[in-house]
């Protein structure tokens, strides 16, 4: 396993409709490192955003796609992402607000 640090372990917030839309339960949406885990995403979430506390963390790890070029077969690289529940007295993460 690697040796994560926090700045690491999140890459960027995901943003579509259905994130947007469970943003009204304080559940945020980050595409991650895909050897993190539930624990590190968590410490993450709580040191880079100030004032939020983490209820809960779930995680999804699909594998790449399949991709043609000619006839040449690849596949595209893995994915790991993550939905953040925050508490009810925890601050909203600011990076979300104006979208």
């Amino acid at each position: 396993m690697a040796d994560l640090k926090y700045y690491d372990v999140i890459l960027k917030p995901v943003v579509t409709e259905k994130s947007m839309d469970i943003m009204a339960e304080k559940k945020y949406t980050f595409l991650v490192h895909t050897d993190a885990t539930k624990t590190q995403i968590k410490e993450a979430v709580e040191k880079m955003f100030e004032g939020t506390k983490v209820a809960s963390v779930k995680t999804m790890n699909p594998d790449g796609k399949k991709r043609r070029r000619g006839m040449v077969v690849g596949k595209t690289a893995k994915k790991k992402k993550a939905i953040v529940q925050l508490t009810a007295d925890s601050a909203e993460i600011e990076i979300f607000q104006g979208l």
